[in-house]
């Protein structure tokens, strides 16, 4: 069995190779050919703490997801997020590796928000606001990059020194939240919260939004006027028992963006909301990739 760090992980796994992985495995679920519950969550209550398992069987593999939420790590300088993924053969129950699943969530987020905007967006797209400046704020900017050219990139964080030095990085100017979202034609949310960030009076008519920060019911990062859209999602199942934007604002959700790639649903119109929550689907799609390239 191998056993596989971050740093082996980072040298296995690219985004322009996941990209294509991680859409195959929207359709694949989509479609029915991949077996996967919801996940389930334990909260560690004494230490502000989440901890969540993600299983799925996919193909010639089935694997598993731990991953961890400790909000309270942003004080101590270690991430919030931290997960580890062990992969088996699905013919054998064979185990294939253990490896470290804190980079492949991060990656595999970006890659599922970069397939949606390639399909959702509006071709023309140039201007892009990024709500947040952590590391999925990075990976997001990296892997939309891929799949449109922006002319103007747009940051806003809660910490005004973290956004400056995130838009330094990239390219980018800081600016108040309203005016990130105003006139965008793309706006990633990917801070965490349990208030809207984003309102529905800032945004375009043909706005696209990738909704990322928050999983849970008890978390909005929309207001019900942002939510006044085409509503995608990665698993309807899911994000009924897991997205307090769609529970709460009564938001219908459209389709899922497995049917949109199959062309099973035809593409919407006008203002579209993609709200990802994550699923095992595509964690396992890319634990495979990895082992394969390790292979």
């Amino acid at each position: 069995m191998l056993i596989l760090n971050e740093a082996q992980v980072r040298d296995l796994l690219h985004l322009e190779e996941l990209i294509p992985v991680v859409e195959q495995a929207l359709i694949d679920f989509s479609t029915g050919a991949v077996q996967q519950p919801v996940r389930s969550v334990l909260p560690v209550s004494s230490h502000n703490g989440l901890w969540a398992l993600m299983p799925a069987v996919y193909d010639d593999v089935m694997g598993v997801k731990l991953v961890t939420l400790y909000e309270d790590n942003a004080t101590r300088g270690i991430p919030t997020h931290q997960a580890s993924i062990q992969l088996f053969s699905s013919q054998t129950g064979q185990p294939l590796a253990l490896m470290d699943g804190r980079l492949i969530t991060e990656l595999r987020t970006a890659a599922v928000s970069a397939v949606a905007t390639r399909l959702l967006a509006k071709p023309d797209a140039r201007v892009l606001a990024i709500l947040g400046s952590g590391v999925q704020a990075g990976s997001h900017v990296q892997a939309l990059r891929m799949v449109r050219q922006f002319d103007e990139i747009r940051v806003w964080s809660r910490t005004p020194e973290h956004a400056q030095r995130f838009a330094d990085a990239i390219g980018a100017r800081t600016t108040t939240r309203e005016d990130a979202v105003r006139g965008a034609d793309v706006v990633v949310a990917v801070s965490t919260t349990r208030t809207p960030l984003v309102l529905g009076e800032w945004l375009n008519p043909e706005a696209y939004v990738n909704a990322v920060g928050t999983v849970g019911l008890n978390q909005r990062e929309l207001d019900d006027a942002a939510m006044n859209a085409v509503v995608v999602v990665e698993s309807a199942e899911s994000a009924l028992r897991e997205s307090g934007d769609i529970v709460h604002s009564g938001a219908p959700i459209y389709a899922e963006l497995g049917e949109l790639l199959a062309r099973n649903r035809p593409l919407p119109k006008g203002r579209v909301v993609f709200k990802s929550l994550g699923i095992a689907a595509t964690d396992i799609a890319a634990a495979r990739l990895v082992y394969q390239r390790a292979r």
